[in-house]
């Protein structure tokens, strides 16, 4: 019997393994797949039928129909009544064999059958029907093929921060059709920081009367509004919450406590810590403002959830609790004589104590509280889930000692986290998390044991948008790497696989472009290779050409013209004379785009040039962003990179030979940075001006200047502009220290652009 066992198992893998490969293209791959003979023709005439009274297979059908508009797909018309041979079916069948969310879908040339015991899974089924009727712009038939299909996950959750940057109800709404159809349940949103108080709380208006507008920084000069701002009203939020559940998502409010504060306190000055008044924020970081912790604040806070609990009727409130510095604690001495009155050690048990408060006024009203991994440091409710987003450390504890857990990890799960190094990437922090990044990302933590496994309810990716500040920004973030995640929470380990994972994709990007969504083509962005130093010794560039994901055709033209696929294609490192334009794509096997052609142009005077992007780092501080200030945000670029520690960039192995002069593409920035207990690592360089200078220093970044420019009153000069500075002769190949003496509560600076210039060029004798 185990021998016939085995076999039997071992003939299911098999074929499970031969279906994976030639899938179709949906995403998340489902847990069983079998592919059957023959097709399932589709035409306008195609009713969708679903039963008398079954109103929930009548909403999933009419979703359904509402996505194949939305892309223009096959047009269906729904029917009430029985079943009939050449129809698409749908119902609730309470019998079916599939766990929680599941479905179980037939196709077969006489018909479709979609059944489902819970109406989430009949809706998680009419996404995956969508998926196979839109596999192709002009998809007429269906393959034929059985579905046996459910979550891996209960967890599966996107985090929408709407405080630093607001996104409209329209926006949240077709960000929720995309989760939807990636078969997410959980919109985590973020609603208050020091940046803004986004949600109506009618007992304190002035929560949202003024601490959802800020003063942005240098406001109303280059472009900068005067004010930025909003929130959602409580209709609106009400609208937001029926639409998503109408599609099986829960929206999980967030209200950061007891810090990330300043926005409220600026609203209430009552309840914070010093009476005082600050503004709404304008900076990003680690703020000191806290809420207070006496019983008018408690009582304020309490009052806050009763509107919040009435607006959203899902089970867990997020509470925060994350990057509360406890400065403001220490320093009083009415909060101080309130820990000792409650018998309290510290400051983090101070924060345990008003996170188990607030818990326990959720459990009383039938909530639960859930909060970022900090609040285990001052001990945490019995029955409240963790968050682990320092790492997955707080997951494995909070697991074992026996808390329910999201996964959130940064920088593994952190969608403001940039997908690339690509010259032409967007605003977001580094390092990179590409899309191979978060489809190799597993929830559960290899150290937990099955019985602390089981705690863990899934994982969620995170946008924090505070360089997000348009909907453009959002879903180039987010898509393509919500298609990994997806399947990362839906499918099982042993099904998921990178190389059909890929060969799935082309099909939903395609499908993004038809519905207007602006995906990212980062992983599949053609990049060239070459030796700029040897293209300029010799004139010629050896070109490799490659991309990030190592998927798809690569074709080229060096004329200037677009590249199809009819170009050239890559198979080899070729040579390219200087000067010329290349330009290449990355295209499917079926020729269909997988990303947009870029253009590089090869002559000497870009070779001995650079991108400010392309620097990286002095020695000593690895923080990295790239940012965008918000006048230029209409559009996608330019982006800048900055350390926010270190206003410090090098250019390794820069040939200084003939170089007479070195041109810079500046601009400068708002250094709207808190950074807390972190401040003291900000390196401060004395100056010589009033505003600062520019410096060039060689080989020794602590050495003594090469080169030095002073830095234009910011008062008088436009936000972008240029200097060059001459450069006292060199031979050889030197690194280019690049760094501003500025004072550090100015502004910041950042390159666009450096560029070497030869002394001919230049008027300056040659060394």
């Amino acid at each position: 019997m185990r021998c016939r066992r085995l076999l039997f198992g071992l003939i299911l893998g098999l074929s499970a393994a031969a279906a994976q490969a030639a899938a179709p293209a949906l995403i998340p791959l489902p847990v069983q797949l079998v592919e059957r003979e023959g097709r399932f023709a589709v035409g306008p005439a195609t009713p969708l039928v679903v039963p008398a009274g079954d109103r929930a297979a009548q909403r999933a059908a009419r979703f359904l129909i509402d996505r194949l508009d939305a892309v223009h797909g096959p047009r269906l018309a729904l029917h009430t009544g029985a079943a009939e041979p050449g129809a698409i079916a749908l119902a609730l069948d309470p019998a079916a064999s599939v766990a929680a969310e599941g479905y179980v879908l037939d196709v077969s040339p006489q018909g479709v059958h979609l059944a489902a015991r819970d109406e989430a899974g009949l809706f998680h089924g009419a996404a995956t029907l969508w998926q196979l009727l839109t596999a192709t712009p002009a998809a007429d038939a269906l393959p034929a093929l059985h579905i046996e299909d459910a979550p891996r996950f209960a967890w599966r959750g996107l985090m929408l921060d709407s405080a630093r940057h607001m996104q409209s109800p329209a926006e949240i709404r077709r960000l929720l059709d995309q989760m939807a159809l990636h078969k997410l349940n959980v919109l985590h949103w973020h609603l208050t920081d020091d940046q803004g108080w986004r949600i109506e709380i009618r007992r304190y208006p002035q929560l949202t009367r003024l601490g959802a507008w800020r003063t942005p920084p240098e406001a109303g000069r280059d472009g900068e509004p005067a004010r930025y701002g909003g929130y959602y009203t409580q209709g609106e939020i009400r609208a937001l919450v029926r639409y998503a559940a109408a599609r099986q998502i829960t929206i999980v409010p967030e209200l950061d406590l007891p810090g990330h504060a300043q926005a409220a306190v600026a609203a209430y000055p009552q309840v914070g810590v010093t009476g005082r008044r600050p503004p709404v924020s304008v900076d990003w970081g680690v703020h000191t403002t806290l809420y207070n912790v006496d019983e008018a604040t408690v009582r304020f806070l309490e009052n806050v959830l009763d509107e919040v609990m009435a607006l959203f009727p899902s089970r867990y409130v997020h509470l925060g609790g994350d990057e509360a510095v406890k400065d403001q604690w220490r320093d009083s001495p009415a909060v101080q004589a309130r820990l000792h009155v409650l018998g309290l050690k510290d400051e983090d048990a101070l924060q345990g104590w008003l996170m188990g408060r607030l818990g326990t006024y959720l459990v009383r009203h039938g909530r639960r509280l859930i909060g970022w991994d900090e609040i285990l440091d001052g001990g945490v409710p019995g029955d409240a889930a963790v968050m682990s987003w320092r790492g997955t450390a707080g997951a494995v504890k909070a697991a074992r000692l026996g808390h329910d857990v999201v996964l959130s990890p940064s920088p593994d799960l952190y969608f403001d986290q940039l997908q690339s190094n690509h010259a032409d990437e967007i605003a977001g922090r580094l390092p990179v998390r590409s899309l191979a990044d978060i489809y190799a990302f597993e929830p559960v933590p290899a150290s937990l044991d099955a019985a602390q496994a089981a705690h863990v309810l899934g994982a969620q990716a995170n946008v924090w948008s505070e360089h997000m500040p348009t909907p453009r920004h959002v879903e180039r973030a987010v898509f393509p790497r919500l298609d990994a995640l997806a399947e990362v929470l839906w499918t099982p380990p042993a099904r998921r696989d990178w190389p059909g994972f890929l060969a799935r994709l082309p099909a939903q990007l395609a499908r993004y472009r038809r519905a207007g969504i602006e995906a990212s083509d980062s992983a599949f962005a053609v990049q060239p290779q070459f030796d700029r130093d040897a293209a300029l010794d010799t004139g010629t560039a050896t070109v490799t050409l490659g991309n990030q994901a190592g998927y798809g055709a690569l074709h080229y033209t060096l004329d200037g013209s677009a590249p199809t696929p009819a170009s050239p294609r890559y198979g080899a490192p070729f040579a390219v004379a200087l000067p010329h334009t290349l330009r290449a794509a990355s295209f499917a096997d079926d020729g269909t785009p997988l990303a947009a052609a870029r253009t590089y142009t090869l002559d000497a005077a870009t070779l001995r040039s650079r991108l400010g992007t392309e620097l990286p780092n002095c020695p000593g501080s690895d923080f990295r962003l790239r940012v965008q200030p918000l006048p230029e945000a209409a559009s996608l670029a330019p982006v800048y990179a900055v350390n926010v520690f270190d206003n410090c960039q090098r250019w390794p192995d820069a040939v200084l030979d003939g170089i007479g002069t070195i041109h810079f593409e500046l601009a400068r920035l708002p250094r709207n940075f808190q950074l807390a207990h972190e401040a003291k690592l900000v390196v401060q360089r004395a100056s010589d001006t009033p505003h600062g200078e520019l410096e060039v220093r060689v080989d020794r970044c602590d050495g003594p200047p090469l080169a030095q420019v002073p830095l234009p009153d910011p008062a008088t000069t436009p936000a972008r502009f240029t200097l060059t500075a001459p450069l006292p002769a060199q031979r050889g190949a030197h690194t280019l220290c690049l760094l501003f003496a500025a004072p550090t509560d100015g502004p910041l600076y950042a390159f666009a652009r450096v560029a070497l210039q030869p002394a001919a060029a230049s008027g300056t004798a040659k060394p």
